[in-house]
């Protein structure tokens, strides 16, 4: 506790070299904290570099009452609960709209004939696919996996599954622009 006031002061006081040494000594934990709440990396180094950023923007002014690693893990558990909250939220916006889009189209039996005519198409043409292309189109869109995940587990490069979901893209749009 000693040595954390010693080092908030000299923090508060503009020392760069004090912020790096807090920066380097809590990072990789703070970011494998912030990843076992979220589950993204990505996710998780923002939300740790964000925490990071305010306390150097706000050195003047920060009031830690314990230690500075209680402080930190606090930070980041609340902005990684925040960001869990915001998820949330969207998913169910994202939800809501979806079942009001589809409410909304219920109604008109011509657009429901259109609509099923168009998944059709969409689901022909998926079937003549070569079976990896389908297998890569169907991790990506239907799985929410990403291409460098595809990749892995398939033991392909990114490239390959970018070539692939680029050739599967065109022969939808070809055969939804017949149709159309």
């Amino acid at each position: 506790m000693l040595n954390d006031i010693s080092v908030l002061k000299k923090i508060k006081e503009g020392n760069i070299n004090a912020y790096e040494h807090v920066f380097k000594l809590y990072y990789s934990g703070l970011m494998i904290y912030a990843f076992g709440i979220i589950g993204r990396k990505d996710i998780a180094e923002e939300i740790v570099q964000d925490v990071f950023y305010k306390i150097w923007k706000e050195r003047e002014n920060i009031q830690i009452l314990h230690s500075i690693k209680s402080y930190l893990y606090g930070a980041v558990r609340n902005q990684s609960l925040q960001y869990c909250e915001h998820q949330e939220v969207k998913e169910r916006y994202k939800q809501k709209v979806l079942l009001a889009n589809v409410e909304a189209h219920e109604d008109n039996p011509e657009e429901q004939f259109l609509i099923k005519e168009l998944e059709e198409i969409i689901n022909k043409t998926l079937k003549q696919l070569p079976p990896r292309r389908q297998q890569i189109f169907k991790l990506h869109r239907f799985e929410g996996k990403k291409y460098k995940e595809i990749a892995d587990e398939l033991s392909l490069s990114v490239k390959t599954i970018e070539a692939e979901m680029t050739k599967t893209y065109q022969a939808l749009r070809k055969e939804i622009e017949k149709y159309i």
